[in-house]
Order: structure tokens, then sequence, then C-alpha cells
């Protein structure tokens, strides 16, 4: 068994070494270990109990990472892009491909608007993992990419409640468009209501233990709650996850939850395409190699003629509107994730062999993604393409930064500066792992969030690049944390400038080690203002007072450390 296990890893280990180089995620490596070590290969392992459990997980926690994504605050500031550009979108796709697929296949008429939808959906994880590595995701065109992105997301909960439908068999609630469409509302009103009054005062009670294991916890708790108690009534465990992860995405606590579920959500993913692909039957897809390769091309081009047709119809200009019709224009895990969980669930929608080639087709449509973007990119810089609008650079397409200013830790000087900072209208966000101090900074207006600021998932997601962030405040009283921040902050954006606070003299010549810009000891400076007060009182002249501190201050408080001790 440890022979089969070391050869598992080595293939992992190359393959996704050499995607990477590729610039294809590492899940398509996790997809193709699976192929080669299953069954119809090397024969390694069997599809067994075991490895299908943790496939089943990784579905739970893939469709819990779609529903983390999903927050109703950015879906009603983004309304008219996600519901116009987003719906847009799939609705042309899904028109143009299901004449073809009537015409070229025996399933029912259900069964094709299901695949047409399905096929409609792009990869979430592929695409936006593309627009970052582009330094892209913040342009006009980024945002909207992101927005029907958002779309399709949202509408994987009635098309996950309408399985049963698809299948032709009916479900506690009906099998109506109008009760399909009453259970959506009432999901997402649940959501809203349940995350605001009692997922958010737990997790507050949570977060003060200041726990990662019992944070954790309540994360998988919710998780598997979720999948309970829709199959509880009838419908899929994956709504139910997909549910957690909306209900998660409602609280102040989204951006920490992601950070500590992604290692674990990241494990389990890894298993779900490893089962994927020791369950793909090759002797099958051998034989219809042509239909496979028919359905890629046929697939990319058909998305990419409608997305970019209602791109053009919304006046996207002609560049933006092929970038970002390329970008979508493959398959997603949204289908990926319907297919196995028919096959899970049971569910003889489409034939177990159609099943098999519509997700190579959508496998392959996922690798060839960065492949063309990077082809385009090429033929556009060389003037092949487009050679009527001039390329410009990224910076020049969208200066917007936000924020400005990031405050990690949030006490009584993070407040300060916080303040400071409005006063001036400069955009900030301040983060801290005090739960009370957030809810009362929130309470009087600061734009401060809960999140770990030595974690750089955090960080990145809330908006901290190279280039972009001017600076960032280190406003942290324990000096081990502060230097685990900083040094996250050095890894993310290595030339920021980062201002830190600190206790007494031996705390900040530890922080300026780690390449601070400027660290003002506490004790030091208060007793300087203290100082200059009695001075004041007796006489001495401000300008005197001031010579007298800035002599103290040179050289890191060299003055002063020699009449005081560091620990002061």
């Amino acid at each position: 068994m440890t022979l089969p296990i070391l050869i598992f890893f080595a293939i992992l280990f190359v393959l996704v070494c050499v995607l990477r180089v590729a610039h294809i995620g590492a899940l398509v490596a996790f997809l193709f270990a699976g192929i080669i070590s299953g069954p119809f290969a090397l024969n390694l392992f069997q599809l067994s109990d075991t490895w299908t459990f943790l496939g089943d997980l990784g579905i739970l926690f893939l469709w819990f990472n779609l529903g983390l994504g999903i927050n109703m605050r950015r879906l009603w500031e983004m309304r008219h892009t996600i519901f116009g550009f987003g719906a847009g979108q799939v609705l042309m796709v899904a028109f143009m491909l299901f004449p073809i697929l009537v015409g070229f296949t025996s399933w029912t008429i259900l069964g094709c608007i299901m695949v047409a939808l399905l096929l409609a959906m792009s990869s979430t994880s592929a695409d936006i993992q593309l627009l970052t590595d582009s330094n892209r995701l913040n342009t006009n065109m980024g945002r909207q990419t992101f927005s029907i992105l958002l779309f399709q997301d949202l509408l994987s909960i009635p098309l996950l409640a309408m399985l049963p439908v698809f299948a032709g068999k009916t479900f506690n609630l009906g099998a109506t468009a109008i009760d399909i469409f009453v259970l959506s509302i009432a999901l997402i009103l649940g959501v809203v209501i349940v995350g605001r009054f009692i997922l958010n005062p737990l997790m507050r009670l949570v977060a003060k233990l200041k726990s990662r294991e019992s944070f954790l916890l309540v994360i998988m708790l919710t998780i598997i709650l979720g999948a309970v108690g829709m199959d509880f009534i009838g419908l899929p465990t994956g709504l139910g996850a997909f549910l957690a992860g909306m209900l998660l995405s409602e609280t102040i606590y989204r951006h920490q939850v992601s950070a500590e579920v992604t290692p674990y959500s990241m494990l389990f993913l890894a298993f779900f395409f490893v089962a994927l692909g020791m369950g793909l039957d090759l002797p099958l897809l051998g034989h219809n190699w042509y239909i496979v390769l028919a359905g890629v091309v046929g697939l990319v081009i058909i998305k990419f003629c409608a997305i970019f047709i209602v791109a053009r119809v919304r006046s996207v200009s002609v560049p933006d509107a092929a970038m970002i019709a390329l970008i979508l224009a493959q398959g997603g895990e949204f289908g990926l994730l319907m297919l196995q969980t028919m096959k899970v669930a049971g569910i003889d929608a489409l034939p177990q062999a159609h099943q098999e080639i519509l997700t190579a087709i959508i496998i392959v449509s996922i690798m060839l993604t960065p492949i063309l973007m990077a082809l385009f990119d090429l033929l556009r810089k060389r003037g092949w393409v487009l050679s009527k609008y001039p390329l410009r650079s990224i910076d020049d397409i969208d200066k917007s930064v936000k924020p400005v200013v990031m405050i990690c830790g949030f006490g009584r000087v993070g407040q300060i500066i916080a303040e400071m900072l409005a006063a001036e209208d400069i955009p900030y966000i301040a983060l801290d792992l005090d739960v009370n101090a957030v809810m009362v900074g929130r309470e009087r207006g600061f734009n401060v969030v809960y999140g770990n600021t030595s974690s750089e998932a955090v960080l990145r997601d809330f908006g901290l690049m190279p280039r972009r962030t001017k600076a960032v405040v280190v406003a942290l009283d324990n000096v081990a944390t502060a230097r685990d921040t900083i040094l996250t902050v050095r890894h993310i954006a290595p030339k920021v400038k980062i201002f830190a606070r600190a206790r007494n003299l031996a705390d900040s010549k530890e922080l300026l080690k780690e390449g601070v810009t400027e660290v003002l000891p506490e004790t030091i400076e208060s007793s300087f203002m203290l100082g200059a007060g009695v001075l004041t009182h007796l006489g001495v002249s401000d300008r005197r007072i001031e010579n007298l501190l800035n002599g103290f201050r040179e050289d890191n408080y060299a003055g002063v450390g020699k009449t005081i001790a560091d620990n002061i």
C-alpha cells in the first residue's frame, strides 16, 4: 500500500508543477492524478467507498465556497450589472445551445434545458485566478466578469432545487417554475434572517473564545446542518452547503471564515477531483474522442459569440467584450458538481455515458481557457487582432484603489488613526480579532471588520496589493503578532510603507529589524508629551523643547536608550 501512495504523490507533484507553469489550476492536476492512478490507467487505487465519501465531502465544500462568495450587500450594490449582464449572458448561451442539443441528442426537452443552463455556467475559480494573476480583477472588464460569475453562482440555487424536476420526478413543494421561484426567494431571505439574528451572535460568542478550533468547528457544523436540513426536506445536500456559505457571508466574519476554511476545503476539493478522475470511463471517452473534441470546440465558439453579443448590446468596448467572452467561454465547476450530484443522488436525467462525455467536455474547456487567453494577449500585442484598439496599461484602465491605508489592530491607537484618515477623506479599512472592538467600531461608523491580520488570505481579500496600497499601520499591542503581521504584509507587498506602534524601546527595535518605515514606542512618546507640558509650565521656550525632543528621537531614540532600560 505504501508504494502506490508514494507513486500517487510523485505523479501529483509533477502534475502540479507542470500545470502551474502553464498557469492551469492545481485542481486539474488532482483530476489527472485521479485518472492516472485510477482503475483505467495504472490501477493504483480503486474507486472505493472511502474515495467516494471523501469526494462527497469535497462536493459539500465546493458548494460552500460558492455560497460564501455571495453577499447580499454586494449583490445589491452590483445589481444592475449582475442581473442585467449576468442574466443576459446565461439566457443567450442557453438560447443558442438549446436547439443544437435538441437536434443532435435524444434527450428530453427538460434534459436539454438543464444541460444548456449547465454549460452556460463558467468556472468561477479558474476565471478569478486568471483575472488576479493578470492584475485585471479591479478593472472595468474584471468587475463585469466578476458580476456575471456572481449571477451564475446565485442561479445555482434554483437549478439545484430543480434537479428532481429535470429528472422527471416531483418533490415536496411542487414542480412548477413559480414554486421554484418562491422557494429560491424564501431560501435567500432565510439566509439573511438566520445569518443576521442567529449566526452572527453565535459567531460573536465563539470569536470571544479566541480559539481557532472552536471557530472552525462552528463552520463545519453549519455546513453539515445545512446539508442535513436540505436532505430532510427532499432537496440536494449540496444546496444546504451552498446556503451555509451564504449564511456565513452575511456575517462580519466572512473573510476570516474564508481564511480558516480554505486549507481544509482545498484538501477535500482535491479528494473530489481525484475521485472524479478515478470515476471517468477512459475506454468510453477514447471511443468517443471526436464527440468530446467537437463538443469542446462548439462550446467555446458558441459561448464566445453569445457573450460577445450581449456585451456589445450593453455598450461594452470591443476589446473588453472580447476579453470577457474569452474568459467565460468554458464550462465550470458548477456543471461538474451538478453531474456528480446527479450521480450520487441517483438522478437519471441523462444517460450515464452522456454524463461522462459532458464531464470530459467541461474539463477540457477549463484547461483551454488560460492557453486561449495567453494566445489572445500575444496576438493583440503583435497587432494581429483588434489592431484598431490601442493597448492600455492596467493602471491606466482603472486607478480607483480601495483601501489606500490598511490598519491592523483597532485599539485606541488604531481608532485615533482611523478618525484622522476619515477626517481627510482617505479610504481605509481596519482589521481586528477583538469582536467587541469590531462591533463597537462599526456602530460608531468606522470601517472595521473582523479578521486575522497575520493571515495572507485575509489581507489580500481586504485589498492589500503591491503598488496599490499606500500604507499599512500596525497598531497591535502584541509584538509577536505585530511581527507576524509585518512579515505577511512584506510577503504580499514588499515595498509598501509600514508604520507601527510599540509598547517600549525593545519592541520598537525588534520591529525595525523587520523593515518597518517608522515605529513609535508608546511609553517614551507619552513621556515626551508629559515632559513637554512640565517644561512649558516652567517657562522653557517651545523651540527649546522641540530641539530637545528631536535630539532624543534621533537614531531611534539613541539618547534615551542610554539612560533607561529597554523594557520600559
